[in-house]
């Protein structure tokens, strides 16, 4: 059985959240030590150790929560942040002001950069930037002035959380970028494989089916035309490359999880869209398809109208020239408009044709083509030599206004939805 690759849950910053858990234990001992060492200049020992208490209970019971990103929530966050900010201000209550003025540590400690961290790695630099202002807050007002030392250790917490803070979404982005890139090897490996199953067993029976029935004749024939249409329509499937493969992050505090497929909103005409994938399935047996290697954006609008009036052009080429008619369509991607051609191998245009047409109410060409091209700027050219085939030139500049006028009929035509191979034929009346 063939395996197949999937990107796995990634987060270089799990880590970090180990070393939180140590660190929020080490310095609760560390706390403990100093007070231990100097409860005899306390003034009220009692409330230290009161203190100290609820830090070991809180410190213990709450481990689970510092353990990954989904457990440490805004909750827990506030109220880890407000035991720190109330071991700082029961300091004063505790200790001697003569200790505290001449640079005694405060109850919490260095215990108190745990909690500045947690936010720092679950919200980024700017959470830590908020939980740091306050720590510094806290320590200015428990001092009762701004001292030198007091400056040099809230400025020393607050950079050191905003660099973790940064690190850590700079991290994260990385692993998206890496995680968008394994995937797009393992869906790439995926295409290739079911390509070579396909090309090894259906297509080359879709191309024998073909062969035989068309010497054969008769019904035979009829056939192997079905087949033959079948495996273009399949060879351009199992090719790719069209379909959008960026993904989105399940939880970007946990890494980057691959849930979901990035595609643009089909009635967003603001968005940018592919129009290769557009015009791919009016590729048949007897149209051939030929498209730039790299994407070709266009407006979606432009895009849906631009890919409509391709569709005009080949039901013209069936009505006039026959079902057997063989066409072109030729994808240009210049740096200020996309050029489509689409050509056939017919008799042409007699001269005055098309001025006829519209006299007489047939506007297939009028508004199916030159309509919708000029509604979104664009421009349709026909180019027909007597005996020498059609050309329909369409262009449409790449700056087109995102909203397209619904002034025109907006019976768009969706390959996808065509009964048949080459797409869905266009309503209006053909010239």
């Amino acid at each position: 059985m063939a395996k197949r690759e999937r990107v796995m849950r990634m987060s270089v910053e799990q880590p970090l959240w180990r070393a939180l858990t140590g660190y929020r234990v080490l310095t609760l001992f560390y706390a403990i030590g100093l007070f231990v060492a100097k409860n005899d200049e306390f003034i009220r020992p009692e409330v230290a150790i009161g203190y100290y208490v609820l830090l070991s209970v809180w410190t213990f019971a709450t481990l689970p929560k510092v353990a990954n990103a989904q457990n440490c929530t805004k909750p827990f966050l506030a109220a880890d942040l407000t035991v720190a900010l109330t071991g700082i201000l029961l300091t004063p209550v505790a200790d001697a002001h003569d200790r505290i003025v001449a640079g005694g540590p405060t109850l919490p400690s260095i215990w108190t950069a745990g909690a500045v961290l947690a936010f720092a790695i679950k919200g980024g630099w700017r959470w830590a930037a908020f939980a740091s202002a306050l720590v510094g807050v806290a320590n200015v007002l428990q001092r009762g002035a701004l001292s030198e030392d007091t400056l040099h250790n809230v400025l020393l917490v607050w950079v050191a959380s905003i660099a973790i803070g940064y690190v850590v979404e700079v991290a994260r982005a990385s692993e998206r970028t890496l995680a968008r890139a394994l995937e797009i090897e393992a869906a790439t490996r995926e295409r290739e494989r079911l390509a070579r199953d396909i090309h090894d067993g259906v297509l080359q029976v879709l191309a024998m089916v073909q062969r035989r029935g068309s010497a054969i004749g008769g019904e035979a024939a009829e056939l192997g035309r079905l087949a033959g249409e079948q495996e273009v329509a399949l060879r351009t499937l199992v090719s790719g490359g069209l379909v959008p493969v960026s993904r989105l992050s399940e939880d970007e505090a946990q890494g980057a999880v691959v849930r979901a497929v990035d595609e643009p909103d089909p009635q967003d005409d603001s968005a940018l869209r592919d129009l290769r994938p557009l015009l791919a399935p009016y590729a048949s047996a007897r149209v051939t398809f030929s498209e730039p290697g790299t994407p070709v954006p266009l407006a979606a609008g432009a895009a849906r109208e631009l890919a409509a009036a391709v569709g005009a052009a080949l039901d013209n080429v069936r009505r006039h020239v026959g079902e057997d008619a063989r066409a072109w369509i030729l994808v240009e991607d210049e740096p200020d408009e996309v050029i489509v051609s689409v050509r056939d191998d017919g008799p042409g245009i007699p001269e005055g044709r098309l001025a006829q047409a519209e006299g007489e109410g047939r506007l297939g060409v009028a508004l199916s083509i030159r309509g919708r091209l000029r509604e979104i700027g664009g421009t349709a050219e026909l180019i027909s030599v007597p005996g020498q085939g059609t050309e329909v030139e369409l262009k449409v500049p790449k700056n087109v206004p995102a909203h397209v006028s619904q002034d025109v009929p907006r019976n768009v035509r969706d390959p996808k939805a065509s009964k048949g191979p080459e797409g869905a034929r266009g309503k209006a009346e053909k010239a």
